[in-house]
């Protein structure tokens, strides 16, 4: 069974947003939409075990500079910066959004600071792209002393190719595993110490 480091948890969802998930993304993440059920999952399961929920937000202004090497995509307050309908942000149960400009959830935001308050020391990481924002707040995470959990099956890249190589990388510092498992570990820890993971 697996044993989950850390005493306090949040999950992650890293970009889910319209300008990365479905047909008329304008940076799409071709395998996104087939993580979004286990997404889902794993929220109403922090929901219903009362662990924070967190939403990352990519919001670009017009002329940022990510947009010298990316193409132009995820602008503040327009429809591809916004959550796909499946996975929006439920205030009424906590969650919190992070926007960010930058690859890193921790990069320029006020993610650590959040964190710290919350007294959460390990993110459990989920959403788009693996090899790309999802690995780079993992290692900002590392390097901030959190410890990281990311979900194979809730992550995904492009193809699988850059799916796995994002995991290979988490996997050198963090702890890979599925959704199934990460539910199994955290409903041990509850039933141990019956405190908020």
């Amino acid at each position: 069974m697996t044993v989950l480091k850390g005493k306090k948890h949040a999950l992650v969802v890293i970009d889910m947003l319209n300008d990365f998930i479905g047909e008329k993304a304008a940076l799409r993440c071709a395998n996104g939409e087939k993580i979004v059920p286990k997404i889902r999952e794993a929220i109403d399961f922090c929901h219903e075990n009362d662990i924070q929920v967190i939403n990352v937000q990519e919001a670009h202004r017009k002329n940022d500079a990510d947009f010298r090497v990316r193409p132009v995509h995820a602008i503040k307050g327009t429809w591809g910066s916004q959550f796909i309908p499946e996975l929006e942000p439920q205030e009424d149960k906590g969650d919190y959004v992070v926007q960010k400009r930058r690859h890193s959830a921790f990069s320029f935001t006020d993610f650590d600071l959040f964190l710290r308050e919350e007294q959460i020391d390990t993110v459990v990481l989920t959403g788009v792209w693996t090899n790309v924002c999802v690995r780079s707040t993992a290692s900002d995470a590392l390097y901030q002393g959190y410890n990281v959990i990311a979900l194979s099956d809730g992550t995904a890249s492009k193809d699988d190719d850059m799916h796995r190589s994002g995991l290979r990388d988490m996997d050198l510092f963090g702890e890979i595993m599925t959704t199934d498992d990460y539910k199994e570990g955290a409903k041990k820890k509850f039933s141990q110490n019956r405190q908020t993971v």
